[in-house]
């Protein structure tokens, strides 16, 4: 299993190794939450194994689309508009 993580066939299908390890901790954070793991036959595995075999089966995979970004970026106020409440704070 850690022989997998190792391996760069998982550090490309996710997009590299930082994608992989919050992929992974994302994941392990559902599972110990009671989500049900997406393959069959865990019996006798780790949740590390599961994880890693969920993402080689492409049964998890990131979420990286434009949209996502573009939504975070706009829901979140501007260095100047943090700036601009600060300087109003200040003058009050």
């Amino acid at each position: 299993m850690l022989e997998e993580l190792k391996s760069e066939q998982i550090v490309k299908k996710v997009g590299g190794r930082f994608k992989l390890a919050a992929l992974i901790q994302r994941r392990m954070l559902e599972l110990l939450q009671g989500s049900r793991p997406l393959i069959e036959n865990t019996e006798g595995k780790t949740m590390m194994e599961i994880v890693v075999q969920e993402i080689l089966q492409d049964k998890i995979t990131i979420d990286d689309s434009p949209a996502e970004r573009k939504f975070k970026a706009e829901t979140e106020p501007s260095r100047g508009e943090d700036l601009d409440r600060l300087s109003e704070k200040l003058r009050s």
